[in-house]
């Protein structure tokens, strides 16, 4: 169980984080390829940030639930999506504690990474079993750290979507894994820098015939 001051720490990193760092203001490459095909639904980002892909999905017909531990985060997005006026519902949400309520056909978990305490594979399964039947889990992560990253430990371990897929331990009755693969791209950082990076990407579809 996560502690407060825990969770207070991680709340004031993840603040700082987003009020030094300014967004890049683009959706997630593997999410508007995957998404972009999809008739719009109900969508839930976790570890929104910046708002970037939630304001993506938004324009184009997704009803959007974003989700993050940064009050800072989530004020910035609320006030984005009511200018554009935008089908967002922007909460803040300690992963680690609690869950966003509903179901959804689409969520979207990109680079849920922390240096804090997060039961990832947990908060995961619980992401699964709020899809509705016919909906999909995209989980992308880091395969490699970019040079703007906060994380540089030159230790790190990168989860490979099959052990990511493994630590999930879903019932393969009821999901199904749609994508598993380690793609290179040409990202651009913040401050305009640009650098090869590896993404780690896992879908999963729940079935059409999932219980509620």
């Amino acid at each position: 169980m996560t502690d407060k001051t825990t969770v207070d720490e991680a709340t004031r990193f993840w603040n700082e984080h987003y009020r030094t760092k300014r967004p890049s203001g683009r959706v997630n490459p593997v999410l508007a390829e995957l998404a972009g095909s999809l008739p719009p639904g109900v969508a839930l980002d976790l570890g929104c940030g910046g708002g970037a892909d939630a304001l993506w999905l938004a324009a184009r017909g997704w009803q959007v639930t974003a989700a993050d531990i940064s009050a800072t985060a989530v004020r910035a997005l609320r006030e984005r999506a009511e200018a554009e006026h935008a089908p967002i519902t922007a909460v803040q949400v300690d992963l680690a504690v609690d869950f966003p309520s509903g179901t959804f056909d689409l969520i979207s978990a990109h680079y849920l990474h922390t240096p804090f305490d997060l039961p990832r594979a947990e908060v995961l399964r619980t992401a699964a079993n709020a899809l509705r039947p016919g909906g999909r889990l995209v989980v992308v992560d880091h395969g490699s750290a970019a040079p703007w990253s906060w994380n540089q430990d030159p230790d790190a371990h990168f989860a490979t979507p099959a052990e990511v897929a493994a630590e999930l331990d879903l019932d393969p009755r009821e999901w199904s894994v749609e994508r598993a693969d380690q793609p290179r791209r040409r990202a651009t950082g913040p401050g305009g820098q640009t650098a090869t990076v590896t993404d780690h990407v896992l879908v999963v579809r729940r079935g059409p015939e999932a219980r509620g």
